[in-house]
């Protein structure tokens, strides 16, 4: 049975803003492209149906069940490469491929695949009862039951309002350490009952647990700093004219890569009183054009395309 909601899963993902990020990747058939973050292979499977013979496509992914979802439908393409781990190693792959300055075109595709949200062990979402695991990689590292279990309330309460935004952190997180101090909380539903219990008002249509849910997510996975490490090593990696595309799903996100896009204004740029000219300052990278949504028509098939915003930046020089 297991096997069979897995199966359906998979093949009702829909990749998000698909015909978006194929006609802003301008695919050139000979070029090199990265899937940053393969999930599935709905981007993927697109840009290489636009590859030629000699095309390339390096994905990565931190998720051993994509890398082995990777490996039994794409294997046979010897023009696809798949990578087990972060986006934040890309430099190193990319040099060990001698690609490395190469690339035409980079695609991120932020948060949590939906095959992860909708497999309950996995422990991502508070709709499901499962194992508070959350990790991405779920072969190494410290799952969300282990985090909540040694975190100080203080900290934990930084990461609820940092990484999750939600205002009642302080609220959550002594009722979070109230609760563990009784018994170990290890489960989702475990969690979120906590979580909706501490929090005075709910916001209308939101379950109270989702911002607390998101921040352990982020904070159990590094995912802020791996995306801050993986961006600043795409400048390097893209040739000259090489676009990066990012598709986000919630303003934290979204945030850091507007920031990284638009890079240092003039001023910063220009030091201030210097008979210098802004032209001696040639900036490395620009943004393309506005932020993009998906359409009515999107949302509508795709519910978790709502939030989702791409931007698409062009490496100058």
């Amino acid at each position: 049975m297991a096997a069979c909601r897995m199966k359906e899963t998979i093949n009702d993902h829909q990749p998000v803003l698909l015909a978006e990020t194929l006609e802003n990747l301008a695919i050139q058939p000979e070029g090199i492209y990265v899937d940053a973050t393969f999930g599935r292979g709905g981007h993927a499977r697109a840009i290489l149906s636009q590859l030629g013979a000699q095309g390339r496509l390096l994905a990565l992914d931190k998720d051993p069940d994509a890398v082995a979802y990777a490996k039994t439908h794409f294997d046979h393409d010897k023009r696809f490469t798949i990578h087990h781990g972060s986006f934040a190693e890309l430099e190193t792959v990319l040099r060990q491929l001698q690609w490395y300055g190469k690339v035409q075109g980079i695609l991120f595709d932020l948060g949590v695949s939906s095959p992860q949200l909708d497999e309950a062990e996995r422990g991502f979402s508070f709709m499901r009862s499962g194992q508070l695991d959350m990790r991405m990689d779920n072969s190494r590292g410290v799952d969300a039951a282990a985090w909540i279990a040694s975190v100080t309330e203080k900290e934990l309460a930084d990461v609820l309002w940092e990484q999750g935004e939600e205002r009642f952190s302080r609220r959550i997180a002594k009722a979070i350490v109230m609760a563990r101090q009784e018994k170990p909380i290890t489960t989702t539903d475990q969690l979120a009952k906590i979580i909706s219990g501490a929090i005075p008002a709910w916001e209308k249509g939101k379950h109270p647990a989702t911002r607390s849910f998101q921040a352990i997510r982020i904070a159990v996975n590094n995912e802020l700093e791996d995306l801050k490490q993986g961006l600043a090593q795409s400048v390097g990696a893209l040739q000259v004219k090489g676009r990066l595309l990012v598709i986000s799903f919630h303003s934290l996100e979204d945030r850091i890569v507007k920031q990284f896009m638009r890079g240092p204004s003039q001023a910063e740029l220009v030091p201030a009183k210097l008979p210098v000219k802004f032209i001696h300052f040639q900036p490395e990278f620009k943004q393309l054009g506005r932020a993009i949504k998906p359409s009515l028509q999107e949302m509508s098939r795709n519910p978790r395309a709502r939030s989702a915003i791409l931007r698409v930046g062009e490496k100058l020089v």
